[in-house]
C-alpha cells in the first residue's frame, strides 16, 4: 500500500512551504529518514527525511512549487504498485501561485485566526503581514491569489496601488506632506509653479545590448532582501564603533582552551566571550534588549542571542536561547551545534526565532568593523571586527607611556535611535569592553 509524503508542519506559524531539491526521482529507492527532499519556509530551509523505506512511486509537487502545510508532496510504497494519483494533483511551479491544490477552504469565521487557512489568509508570511500592518491593512479584505487564497506580497502591491480611495489604509497622522520644491533651473515640462512633480522612474539595471547574465533571486534571497529594507524603513539606524583590547581575551584563550575543549567537547572560539560579556551588558541597560510596539516599549525578559551565520546560499540567524543563563562552556556549546546545523540545513523552526538581540562577526573575513542592519523587531545589532595585533600606547602604573603591541578589535553597535539615544548605545558598549578587558569569564 502506498504511503503518503506530505509537507510537513515547520512551526506553529508555518502555512506554507516550497520545494527546493528532490534528492531523489521517481522509481528510486529509498531508506526511512534518508533525506527525501528540501523546502523553504518564510523562517528556515531544512532537508525533510523519508517518513518510509521503499521506491519513490511518484513525485506530486515540483521544485519551486509552494503548497501549504498537508499536502501530499509524494508517495513511496512497493515498485509492484501502480500509483494511482487520485489523492492530490501534480503541482507545478508555475501553477503553485495561481491555484490551490485541493478544494477551497470553507469560509473563516471572524475569531478563527489559527486554523490552516487562517494562516494561509489573514497572516500570511511575516512580511506581508508587516507591510499591512504598516500600511492599516486588513488583510482579510484583501483578495488573495495564492494557495488557499492566502495574500501574497504581490496581492498586497496591487491593493495598494489601488490608492487611497479603495484601500483602508488611514490617512497619516503625522506632520502635512510637504510643499513640491520648485526648481527654477530645471525645464518646467509644462507645469505650472506650485504643481507636484511625479518622481523620477528607476533607472534599469542594465542598457539594452549590454552583456549581461540575469538569474532569479532565490527564496532565501529574495526573504533577506525584504527584511533588510524593511528594517531599514522601520528603524531609525545610528551606529557607535569601540575600539577593545582583546589581548586580554586572547591570553584566557590559549591558556585554557585544550582543556576546556576536554571538559565541553567543543573548541572555544572568541565569540563566546562576546555572546557572554554582551549578555552581561543587555542585563545592564535593557532598553538594548527591548522592541517597538507602535508607541509602546516592550522590554524582553529573557536574553535570546541571534548569532548571524553565513551560508553558502544566504544567511541565517540561530538563536541562543536563554544566553544569559549559561556559562561559556553553555554557550560555546550551543554557538557550535547551531552554526553546524544551520550549514547541513538541519535546524528547526523555534530555533531561528524569538531573538531579542543580535551578534554578527564579518571580522571573520577580515573586516575592520561591519555596520549591520538590525534584525527586526529587536533595536540592536552588534557587529564584531577582526582582532589583529596593533602597536598600541601603554600606560604604565607610574603613568608612562610606552607603545606595546595588543591583540585589537573594533566592535560596533547599530541601534534604533527611536528608543536608543546616543548615549545609552555608548553606555552599553563601555559596559562590553571592559567586561572583555578585563573579566575572567569563569576560567580562572
Amino acid at each position: 500500500m502506498a504511503f503518503d509524503v506530505v509537507m510537513p508542519q515547520m512551526g506553529e506559524s508555518i502555512a506554507e512551504a516550497t520545494v527546493l531539491k528532490w534528492h531523489k526521482k521517481a522509481g528510486d529507492m529509498i531508506a526511512k529518514d534518508e533525506t527525501l527532499y528540501e523546502i523553504s519556509t518564510d523562517k528556515v530551509d531544512a532537508e525533510i527525511p523519508a517518513p518510509a523505506a521503499g521506491t519513490l512511486l511518484e513525485i506530486l509537487v515540483e521544485v519551486n512549487a509552494t503548497v501549504p502545510v498537508g499536502t501530499v508532496v509524494a508517495r513511496i510504497g512497493d515498485a509492484s504498485e501502480k500509483p494511482t494519483g487520485a489523492a492530490a494533483p501534480t503541482v507545478t511551479a508555475p501553477a503553485a501561485a495561481q491555484a490551490p491544490v485541493a478544494a477551497p477552504p470553507a469560509p473563516l469565521a471572524e475569531e478563527d485566526d489559527n486554523s490552516l487557512e487562517g494562516r494561509l489568509r489573514t497572516k500570511s508570511s511575516p512580511l506581508v503581514r508587516e507591510m499591512a500592518k504598516q500600511h492599516g491593512i486588513d488583510l482579510a479584505k484583501v483578495q488573495g491569489t495564492g494557495q488557499a487564497g492566502r495574500v501574497t506580497k504581490e496581492d498586497l502591491e496591487a491593493y495598494l496601488a489601488k490608492g487611497p480611495a479603495t484601500s483602508a489604509a488611514p490617512a497619516p497622522s503625522i506632520a502635512p506632506a510637504l510643499p513640491a520644491v520648485h526648481d527654477p533651473s530645471a525645464p518646467t515640462m509644462g507645469l505650472t509653479p506650485g504643481m507636484a512633480v511625479a518622481p523620477a522612474p528607476a533607472m534599469p539595471a542594465f542598457a539594452a545590448g549590454e552583456r549581461v547574465k540575469v538569474e532569479p533571486m532565490t527564496r532565501m534571497r529574495k526573504i533577506i532582501a525584504d527584511n533588510m529594507v524593511a528594517s531599514r524603513r522601520t528603524s531609525a539606524h545610528v551606529y557607535t564603533v569601540f575600539e577593545i583590547d582583546m589581548t586580554h581575551v586572547a591570553q584566557l584563550r590559549n591558556k585554557h582552551k585544550k582543556a576546556f575543549e576536554a571538559q565541553f567537547g567543543t573548541k572555544l572560539s572568541f565569540m563566546p566571550f562576546v555572546m557572554m560579556a554582551a549578555c552581561k551588558a543587555l542585563r545592564a541597560y535593557p532598553i538594548v534588549n527591548a522592541s517597538v510596539d507602535g508607541d509602546n516599549i516592550v522590554y524582553k525578559q529573557d536574553i535570546n542571542l541571534g548569532i548571524a551565520v553565513s551560508l553558502d546560499w544566504g544567511l541565517i540567524v540561530p538563536v541562543v536561547k536563554n544566553a544569559d543563563m549559561m556559562n561559556l562552556g553553555g554557550l560555546a556549546r550551543s554557538l557550535n551545534d547551531l552554526a553546524e546545523r544551520a550549514r547541513s540545513k538541519q535546524l528547526k523552526p523555534d530555533e531561528i526565532s524569538a531573538g531579542t538581540f543580535t551578534i554578527t562577526n564579518p571580522g571573520v573575513y577580515g573586516d575592520t568593523f561591519g555596520l549591520p542592519v538590525i534584525n527586526q523587531p529587536q533595536v540592536a545589532i552588534q557587529g564584531v571586527g577582526a582582532i589583529v595585533k596593533r602597536p598600541v600606547v601603554i600606560t604604565g602604573p607610574d603613568g608612562t607611556d610606552f607603545i606595546a603591541i595588543r591583540q585589537v578589535m573594533f566592535s560596533s553597535l547599530g541601534f534604533d535611535h527611536r528608543i536608543i539615544d546616543g548615549a545609552m548605545g555608548d553606555l552599553f558598549m563601555a559596559f562590553v569592553k571592559k567586561e572583555l578587558e578585563n573579566s575572567t569569564f569563569g576560567l580562572e
